[in-house]
């Protein structure tokens, strides 16, 4: 018989004179964000109150993200900075999960150098924190799972949206790329997909709630459908999702564009809901470094993708993630990478100087190229893409576009992302954030425009 672990540690709370608070803190990137959503999900099925004060609360879990070695030392000194607190409150339970808890060598760091820490569990275990809780609640001893478990895909778990107007959807797990300089295939797992039936379940009832913009979140979402007994691929997901009624709009990331179909953007250029704008990250323009990366692709290959795409959708708005300076590049590598930037002209670019990530194929790679000229190199990335994106923003001046309002910026404007992810600032009240409204474009920005409200 299966032991109900939510409801024996909701039986423990409920002995307190207050509900507990917990307090999740996620790092990285959107699906460690959505996964954080699960996780206070499921403590507050435990009994638990939120709170954003790591102060007051009495559950502290930290999400970790491992993608750069510079990330994980950060959320060491966050771990170091909780031993006074726990002093403070000794029955306080602090937690540390994700991809860095993956890694069977940071459980055993924290369980020697960070004592005051209670549980650590990876990214397969998210299930499981109701019986890691329970056993430190009961037993007072640290516990961990860094079990990696085959076909793991969480479904059923209770969720705390961070968002009432935009939301994640994860429709994947796991990354099966293994690109030289990335760790993630090693803490994620295998590529996992999700039933098709769970996630249009999912997207309706955040429609049916009022949700504005679904996000749809995987490693590799071109991917997706792969070990399903059901056949299908990411398009036809995609052709599901726009079916669904409602007035909401969808966004997807990542694609590897490797895995870039011709049906993926015919889909997109047919549809009602689907945001004219793709994240398609380039990583480099000399095909030297491409292999040595592992990408799979060459830059003439990806010059046809996205010359189809615009052929298909000519406004589709294109951003992207380049790394500079990887082990041994030269400058002759680097201006390819320009030369790319110039002939697709970006919105905007996500850019590294490249850092050895312990545990990758990269990080093996004798580097000869001096860091001086790495960061001249960036440097002069970013003044490339400042001078495109001068010139490129134009184009939305007098255009009448959707944005969905988010945030305050500065005194009386307000700021949304269109449905081309441009940032667009207005004078307008803050009650409109949660809104999608039409917008004129009065003036641009090299990274934003501006505008008036329609009506």
């Amino acid at each position: 018989m299966d032991i109900n672990y939510t409801e024996k540690v909701r039986e423990i709370f409920s002995r307190r004179e207050a509900p507990p608070l917990c307090c999740v803190h996620s790092y990285g990137c959107q699906q460690n964000v959505n996964d954080g959503e699960r996780l206070t999900g499921m403590l507050c099925s435990m009994g638990c109150g939120v709170t954003d004060d790591m102060t007051c609360a009495d559950v502290i879990i930290l999400n970790t993200c491992a993608v750069r070695e510079n990330a994980e030392l950060k959320v060491y000194g966050n771990i170091g900075e909780l031993k006074r607190l726990k002093e403070q409150k000794p029955h306080m339970v602090i937690g540390v999960c994700g991809c860095m808890a993956q890694e069977e060598k940071t459980a055993e760091k924290i369980k020697k150098s960070y004592r005051h820490v209670d549980m650590v569990f990876g990214t397969f275990a998210t299930a499981e924190l109701p019986r890691l809780l329970y056993e430190v609640l009961t037993e007072r001893k640290f516990v961990a799972d860094t079990a990696e478990r085959e076909n793991e895909c969480p479904e059923g778990l209770p969720m705390v949206r961070s968002c009432s107007y935009k939301a994640g959807v994860a429709v994947m797990y796991g990354c099966n790329n293994f690109c030289s300089y990335c760790i993630v295939p090693y803490v994620k797992g295998r590529e996992r997909s999700r039933k098709p039936e769970n996630i249009i379940e999912e997207v309706k009832e955040l429609v049916n709630n009022g949700c504005r913009e679904i996000m749809l979140l995987g490693q590799n979402v071109n991917s997706y459908g792969k070990g399903l007994d059901e056949k299908i691929n990411f398009p036809e997901l995609l052709r599901r999702i726009d079916s669904i009624d409602g007035d909401f709009r969808i966004r997807f990331m990542s694609p590897h564009p490797k895995d870039a179909t011709k049906e993926l953007f015919d889909v997109m250029a047919e549809s009602k809901k689907i945001c004219r704008t793709i994240h398609l990250p380039l990583q480099s323009g000399s095909d030297r470094i491409l292999r040595e990366m592992n990408r799979q692709y060459t830059a003439e290959k990806y010059m046809d993708i996205v010359s189809y795409a615009r052929k298909k959708m000519p406004g589709l708005s294109i951003t992207t993630d380049i790394i500079v300076g990887f082990p041994n590049e030269t400058y002759e590598d680097f201006t390819c990478t320009l030369d790319i930037m110039r002939a697709v002209k970006y919105d905007n670019i996500f850019s590294f100087i490249y850092s050895p990530r312990t545990g990758t194929k990269a990080a093996e790679i004798a580097d000869m190229t001096p860091a001086e000229d790495k960061s001249r190199w960036f440097r002069e990335l970013l003044a490339v893409q400042r001078e495109i994106s001068d010139e490129h923003y134009k184009r939305f001046m007098g255009r009448e576009l959707t944005v969905l309002f988010d945030s305050v910026y500065k005194e009386e404007f307000i700021s949304g992302k269109s449905d081309e992810f441009i940032i667009t600032l207005v004078k307008g009240d803050p009650s409109l954030i949660g809104s999608m409204r039409k917008v004129r474009v009065t003036k641009t920005h090299n990274w934003a425009v501006e505008g008036e409200i329609i009506g």
